[in-house]
């Protein structure tokens, strides 16, 4: 019973522990899609771009025995296939929502070619940060036991809630993303810049992948990121675009993802797997409550649409 001695205590710290873990590809999935969705594009193929991103990284660092070089390989596989998606979505004519789908496809499908003979090798795992020391109890050194990842993760958001406002990158993305029309006028060059932005998201969702696989879980296998990238999207328009408000919200999703394990871990062995389903029902309220056909977004970006 050594897992439930600290009693009542458990469930919120096994939540607390696991809301940290299972939220920090939300968190750069979730920041990536914030950037190219300011631009005005949205991507729902990071579910490929995550999984291709987290084979990449596992394979890099099985070859290499260095998970930040797996982490950077998967950064610049994230971004080609950004650069693959805004550079066919800039023909007229393209709907963006076909494109996503037909990129997570073909990035699902190329992760689960490549990455076979790289199932059963153990690569290196990403470093974390042993903030518990202190702590006499195993469980709160466990729960302070956190990846660098989601230190970045965080200054990440902060840096980006600051950049949208505060810096010319910034206020193009916006001028880009609320009018194309107006952008032009300034000489801005609209298919450029969601090039980009689309770039720079699919490099962030990558750096998710890599997460998965060199940390949380820390494996690669053909199920490991159960649709978190699409989910992401969701996450996305509930923050209404605010970096902040992604990361925050990404640890919601992540304490709804943990809830199952915690009463797992300390001893509630029925009717817990219900509680698995939380994230994906999470999602669906959002995606309801976000809706309306009368009235739009706050937040969302002019020129942002289904269809072009």
């Amino acid at each position: 019973m050594e897992e439930t001695a600290i009693g009542i205590w458990g469930v919120p710290l096994a939540v607390f522990a696991g809301a940290i873990r299972v939220s920090t590809p939300f968190i750069f999935v979730s920041l990536g899609e914030t950037i190219t969705e300011r631009s005005g594009r949205i991507n729902l193929g990071l579910e490929g771009t995550l999984v291709f991103g987290a084979m990449t990284a596992y394979a890099v660092a099985v070859i290499t025995g260095s998970p930040t070089l797996g982490v950077l390989a998967a950064m610049m596989a994230g971004a080609i296939f950004g650069l693959i998606h805004g550079w066919i979505c800039k023909f007229p004519k393209v709907n963006d929502i076909a494109v996503g789908i037909a990129m997570m496809q073909f990035g699902l499908g190329l992760a689960f070619f490549l990455g076979k003979s790289f199932i059963q090798p153990v690569a290196p795992k990403l470093p974390s940060i042993p903030l518990g020391g202190w702590a006499t109890s195993p469980q709160i050194q466990a729960v302070l036991n956190i990846n660098v990842l989601f230190f970045l993760g965080a200054a990440l958001a902060l840096f980006l809630f600051w950049g949208f406002k505060n810096t010319r990158i910034g206020l193009i993305l916006r001028v880009v993303g609320d009018s194309t029309d107006a952008a032009r006028a300034m000489g801005i060059h609209p298919d450029q810049v969601r090039l980009l932005a689309t770039a720079a998201g699919g490099a962030l969702a990558a750096i998710g992948g890599a997460y998965l696989s060199l940390y949380y879980p820390g494996s690669w296998n053909e199920g490991i990121s159960s649709g978190q990238g699409l989910m992401a999207v969701a996450l996305v328009i509930f923050a209404r675009w605010n970096p902040i408000g992604c990361f925050l919200a990404a640890l919601l999703f992540g304490g709804a993802g943990a809830l199952g394990p915690a009463l797992q871990s300390v001893g509630v062995t029925k009717g817990y797997y219900l509680f698995y389903a939380a994230p994906y029902v999470l999602t669906l309220i959002i995606l309801i409550a976000t809706s309306s056909p009368t009235r739009s977004l706050a937040g969302a970006p002019g020129a942002l649409s289904l269809t072009k």
